[in-house]
């Protein structure tokens, strides 16, 4: 090693520290070991087996009902397994008044909005600057008009098109 070199890895303080006894490299503290991934074992592709008895339409047949057979027990498995599928949490809302049954809150409060039943409500500007942005209109409309709207237990009324 030339002497620039080591004077750079060892340089010497200067003033009454420079007494202290020069870091070497075996004094330094040692670096954290570095932890290698391990390797993850691929499985070993299985050998085809020989066959005994040369491939023919009749084998191959056999081959593909046993592999659909295998699918459509597969299939019943994983439909055994699967949840009910579960309510979106919509409330469908009765108007008392007209008797229209609406699909959701939502939409009980557009469908009122399009067919001009709230002008009064907007002409006082209780909906917002945009009345057909707002999404919490329902709650403005329920506030507004109290004991006008029920909501109905899921599944007990018929939707008829809301219009």
């Amino acid at each position: 090693m030339s002497s620039k070199k080591q004077a750079v890895k060892n340089p010497k303080p200067e003033g009454p520290e420079s007494e202290l006894a020069p870091i070497t490299e075996e004094a330094q503290l040692p670096e954290a070991p570095v932890e290698q991934p391990t390797p993850i074992p691929s499985p070993e592709p299985e050998p085809p087996e020989a066959p005994d008895q040369p491939l023919t339409l009749e084998s191959l047949n056999q081959d593909i009902q046993s592999l659909k057979s295998t699918i459509a027990e597969l299939q019943q498995t994983l439909a055994r397994k699967r949840k009910p599928p579960a309510s979106n949490g919509k409330v469908q809302i009765r108007d008392k008044q007209t008797g229209q049954v609406y699909p959701s809150k939502n939409n009980a409060c557009q469908t009122l909005l399009k067919s001009g039943e709230l002008k009064p409500l907007i002409d006082k500007g209780v909906f917002g600057d945009i009345p057909e942005k707002n999404t919490f209109g329902w709650y403005v409309l329920n506030r507004e008009w109290p004991g006008r709207f029920e909501e109905l237990p899921e599944g007990s009324a018929e939707l008829p098109e809301a219009k």
